[in-house]
C-alpha cells in the first residue's frame, strides 16, 4: 500500500503494461452505494497468501441461528463456520478452490447435505471433491473424488432438475464441464454429460434451478448465461461486459438472490474496484452496485467468491445473508465478511 492507495495488477495486462491504481478504477466505475458488514469469520489458517476463496451457505430452516457457512482455504482445505464466524470444523483437503452445497441429496442410502469443491491438487486433471455436512455436529465427512475432465479445476456450482443432480466445474481455460453426480451409493460417481466453453480464464458460477440457467463469470470479459439443462444449447448469452464501469475486471464470484418464481438478482464480484454488481434475472438489466466499507467490522477488497441466501437468519441478518471473501483483511489472514441482505436492499432502494 502506497499513500493510501492499493495497487492491483489487471490479470489481462500484457508484459510491459502499467499497473492501474484502485483509486483510478473506482473513479472511472459506475458509482456504488455503501453497506457495512455485521459479522466476519475467523481468518483462514494460511497467512500471508491469497488463500480464502469461496463461501457456501446452509440455512437451518428450523433454527436459523444454527445455520452454517462452508468456506475454502485454497491452499489447505475446507472450513465450516457458525453464523458467529467461529470455526466449527476444518478438513484438510489440499488445494480446493470453489465450493457449493445442496441439501436434500441422497447420500449413501440416506438424505443429507452434499458439499462439492473444485479440486486442483492435480492441475492437469480436474477433480470434484465431495463431502457430507452434518448439520448437528457441523462436521464434514469426505465422501470421495469424481473426475472433472482434463485441465485445472477452478470454479464449481451445483444445480438440479427432474433429470438429476449436476456439478458444473469451470476449468481455468474457460471450459465448463457438466457432471452428473450420484452420491446414493457407498462411493459417489460422476459422469461428464456436456461441455461448454468460454474463450478465456473463467471461475465464478451459479445455477438458478427455477429457470434452468447457469451463470458464469469470464474474468476479463464479463458475465454470461447458459442453458443449464444437460440437453440444452451450449451457446452462451452475454449479460454484461467487464467494461470498467459496471464490472471492473476481474469479474469473479457469482451468486443468485431468487425472488418469486422467476425473478430476483444475479450478483457478480467486480473485483477490480472492490464492488458487487446486480443484474435483474427476468431481463438481464443492470440494477445497481454496492461496496462493503469499513465499519465496526472491516470492509472487503479484491473479492473472489461470494454467496447469498434469502430467508430468515435471525435478527442479525434480516432478509437474508450475503457473504464475500475479503482479499485484504488488514494484518490478518484472509477471511469472509457477512452482510445483512436487508442492508443491501435499503442501500440500493430495491423493492421490499
Amino acid at each position: 500500500m502506497i499513500l493510501g492507495f492499493t495497487f492491483v495488477t489487471l490479470s489481462a495486462c500484457a508484459a510491459g503494461e502499467v499497473e492501474v491504481p484502485i483509486a483510478v478504477r473506482i473513479a472511472n466505475a459506475t458509482p456504488a452505494v455503501s453497506v457495512t458488514a455485521r459479522g466476519e469469520t475467523t481468518p483462514v489458517g494460511t497467512s500471508n497468501a491469497d488463500a480464502a476463496d469461496d463461501p457456501a451457505i446452509w440455512r437451518n430452516a428450523t433454527d436459523p441461528l444454527q445455520s452454517l457457512i462452508v468456506g475454502t482455504d485454497k491452499k489447505a482445505g475446507v472450513y465450516v463456520y457458525g453464523l458467529d464466524g467461529r470455526v466449527r470444523d476444518f478438513l484438510d483437503a489440499g488445494r480446493v478452490n470453489n465450493v457449493d452445497l445442496k441439501d436434500g441429496v441422497t447420500i449413501n442410502g440416506g438424505t443429507g447435505i452434499l458439499v462439492v469443491a473444485s479440486d486442483r491438487n492435480d492441475i492437469a486433471r480436474a477433480k470434484l471433491a465431495l463431502f457430507q455436512l452434518d448439520p448437528v455436529t457441523a462436521k464434514l465427512k469426505a465422501l470421495g473424488i469424481v473426475d472433472g475432465g482434463s485441465g485445472e479445476a477452478y470454479g464449481v456450482c451445483m444445480g438440479s432438475d427432474t433429470a438429476g443432480l449436476y456439478a458444473f466445474i469451470v476449468l481455468k481455460d474457460g471450459t465448463i464441464n457438466q457432471v452428473a453426480l450420484d452420491a446414493s451409493g457407498t462411493t459417489p460417481t460422476g459422469r461428464i454429460v456436456r461441455t461448454m466453453k468460454l474463450d478465456t480464464q473463467s471461475e465464478g458460477c451459479a445455477v438458478d434451478d427455477r429457470t434452468g440457467t447457469l451463470y458464469v463469470a469470464e474474468e476479463d470479459v464479463g458475465l454470461w448465461r447458459f442453458d443449464a439443462r444437460a440437453s440444452g444449447s451450449t451457446t452462451p448469452t452475454k449479460i454484461a461486459a467487464a467494461d470498467g464501469k459496471n464490472i471492473v475486471a476481474d469479474a469473479e464470484g457469482v451468486a443468485i438472490a431468487p425472488i418469486g418464481e422467476k425473478d430476483g438478482y444475479v450478483i457478480v464480484s467486480s473485483q477490480g474496484d472492490n464492488a458487487y454488481t446486480l443484474y435483474r434475472i427476468s431481463d438481464d438489466s443492470y440494477v445497481g452496485r454496492f461496496r462493503i466499507i469499513d465499519g465496526a467490522i472491516g470492509g472487503t477488497e479484491e473479492t473472489d467468491g461470494i454467496e447469498v441466501m434469502l430467508g430468515d437468519f435471525g435478527p442479525q441478518y434480516p432478509g437474508g445473508l450475503f457473504i464475500a471473501q475479503d482479499g485484504q483483511n488488514g494484518a490478518a489472514a484472509q477471511n469472509f465478511k457477512l452482510v445483512a441482505w436487508a442492508d443491501i436492499v435499503k442501500a440500493l432502494g430495491l423493492p421490499q
